[in-house]
Parts: structure tokens; C-alpha cells; sequence
């Protein structure tokens, strides 16, 4: 495997270029599925990379309850400085795993608990609170969280399994004027009908995965917002009425109670997103074309993205190869 075998942990980088320039020049909903994928498939081959590492390392320690082959000089020379790195690969895989384990628990306790809080409002798709603190989000189903909130029962009242729901205050709803509560209700529908908690959540556990991808995290949980932002735009009829609701909310509420809940007035760029809506309308590109900057961004992490999986593939069947070599029949 030779130095191979660490590429998948650095690779990550060649996606930061695409990540900036698909925020500015890709169509939201693109850039946010390209965004997505980019960072799950790299965290997965910067994950299997630790794993091949760790095994090399935890193969030398003692009382291990791995063959006693996997720790013969063959199967330490597949990775270079096997004696530092097999060994730094333990805790770091340790340290991943924690990190995706609590952010995945955190967003199921936060779903539940948002569920419940619900459970004695009728179940409508507007769930209104009368809350003095203004905020307002997209709720997901709570049937894809392991929640185990009940279905709506023959009165109509509470959640029903299996759809969302958008959550709003009256305090919020009383300081934003008719059509933009016309603008804010199509962007919280535009988060449910795209499942968007879906890529804020996987760009979430990757960026847990490999620190390198938080850059993609934070573009994704921008393109995300924007992506709703057009589609409000185009039910409503005006780019700008949304415009001026993204603005009154985001000096008047909190935000949203996860990452990985999407909400109009969810934290960053807002004054970007705000100029976006006061342009025209971006253009559609299922792939940036080539001979553009963000083209060659995007085939470079493409290229990248490639080289990562093919990385991790080889020196997964080559680290297989050389344990079963090691392994006593």
C-alpha cells in the first residue's frame, strides 16, 4: 500500500474550491447534492483509511485479540512508520466514532423531544406555538428518527408518523406581514418536500469523520437555505417579498434548535442570501460546464473524490490480502 494507504485522509482538500465556487455560481439545488455526495464519499474513504491503519496498530499491542500473524514485520511494512501512525490511528478512530455517535444520538433526542413537544397540537402541517420567542423551522417525519411518536388518532390531534410539519411561533408571525408569511411557510416546505435534514445530517457526520470537510458542512448548510429560497420564490411570485422575510427573520429569532433542522432564519450568510434573491434568478445546470472556474473546481473534485475511493479500494484488498496471507490455517 505504501503511502497510498493516507491519501483518503488528505484528498478532502481538493473539495474546498468547488465548495466555494458552487455556493456562487451553481444552481442551490446542484451545489448542494454534488456538495453532499463529495463529502459523504470522501469521509468514508478517510474512515476505511483509519480503519486499515488501526489494524496494523492495535495487531502490536499486546494482549490483542487479533491473530498473532497480523503483527509479523510483512503485514507492518503495508504502512509506512507503522509503529507511530498504527498506533495514532486507534484514538483517532475512536475519536470518530464518539463524534458520529453523539451527533447522530443529539439529532434523534432533538427530533423526538421536538415531536412530543407536539403531540397536543392537532395534526396539521402548520404546527403554531404560542411562544414569546420568535423562531420557526422544518420539522421531519418522526417516523425516520426512531422517535416512536404515534400516529394521529381518530380526533386529528397529534403527529403523524411519517410527515413534517413546519414549527412557527406567533411571535414570529406577528412581526412579518402577510405575503412574507406566505414566504417563510413555502421555504419550510421547500425543506420538508427536499428532505434537506437528510444533507444537512450526512454533511454533519461527515465533517465528524474528517475535519477537512467542514468547509463542504458549512456550504451545504448554505446551499441548503438558498435552495429553499428559490423554490419560495417561485410559488409566491416575488424574490423580493422573501428577501425581506429572510431579513425580518434573522434579526428577530433565534434560529433553529439543531444543524440539522432547516429553518428560514437558520444562522450564516443571510445578507448573501438576501442579494442572491435580489438578482436574477440563477440558472439551472445539472454539471457546471467544463471551461469555467467552477467546472474545473468541480472536475478537480471529482478527480479528487475518484483518487480517494480508489485509494481506499486497493489498499483495503491489499491489506486483505497481506492478513490473510499472515493468518495461520
Amino acid at each position: 500500500m505504501g503511502v497510498f494507504v493516507f491519501l483518503p485522509l488528505i484528498l478532502p482538500l481538493t473539495a474546498w474550491p468547488v465548495a466555494r465556487l458552487a455556493e456562487q455560481h451553481l444552481h442551490p439545488r446542484t451545489a448542494t447534492r454534488l456538495l453532499t455526495v463529495l463529502a459523504v464519499v470522501l469521509a468514508l474513504c478517510s474512515t476505511v483509511c483509519l480503519a486499515l491503519v488501526m489494524v496494523v496498530g492495535t495487531a502490536q499491542l499486546p494482549g490483542n485479540p487479533l491473530p498473532d500473524g497480523w503483527s509479523d514485520p510483512e503485514v507492518r511494512a503495508a504502512v509506512p512508520y507503522d509503529e507511530v501512525v498504527g498506533k495514532a490511528a486507534i484514538p483517532a478512530l475512536c475519536a470518530v466514532v464518539v463524534a458520529c455517535v453523539r451527533t447522530m444520538r443529539r439529532h434523534v433526542r432533538v427530533r423526538r423531544q421536538a415531536h412530543l413537544a407536539l403531540a397536543g397540537l392537532r395534526g396539521t402541517e402548520v404546527a403554531v406555538l404560542p411562544d414569546a420567542v420568535p423562531y420557526a423551522y422544518a420539522l421531519p417525519p418522526g417516523g425516520h428518527c426512531g422517535g416512536g411518536v404515534p400516529r394521529a388518532g381518530a380526533d386529528g390531534r397529534g403527529p403523524r408518523r411519517g410527515r413534517g410539519r413546519v414549527v412557527v411561533t406567533t411571535a414570529l408571525l406577528d412581526r412579518l406581514r402577510p405575503a412574507e408569511r406566505r414566504a417563510l411557510f413555502a421555504h419550510e416546505r421547500a425543506h420538508l418536500a427536499a428532505r434537506h435534514d437528510r444533507f444537512l445530517l450526512a454533511v454533519q457526520l461527515a465533517a465528524r469523520a474528517n475535519p477537512f470537510l467542514r468547509p463542504l458542512r458549512t456550504a451545504v448548510a448554505y446551499t441548503a437555505e438558498r435552495w429553499a429560497d428559490e423554490e419560495a420564490a417561485g410559488v409566491i411570485g416575488s424574490r423580493r417579498t422573501v428577501a425581506r422575510a429572510i431579513g425580518t427573520a434573522a434579526l428577530v429569532s433565534r434560529g433553529t434548535p439543531l444543524p440539522t433542522l432547516a429553518g428560514l432564519a437558520a444562522p450564516g450568510p443571510v445578507p448573501r442570501r438576501v442579494a442572491a434573491l435580489l438578482g436574477p434568478a440563477p440558472a439551472v445546470h445539472q454539471w457546471p460546464p467544463a471551461f469555467t472556474a467552477v467546472g474545473l473546481a468541480a472536475w478537480g473534485a471529482a478527480a479528487g473524490t475518484a483518487v480517494s475511493a480508489l485509494s481506499s479500494a486497493n489498499s483495503a484488498v491489499t491489506m486483505v490480502l497481506i492478513l490473510h496471507a499472515a493468518t495461520p490455517l
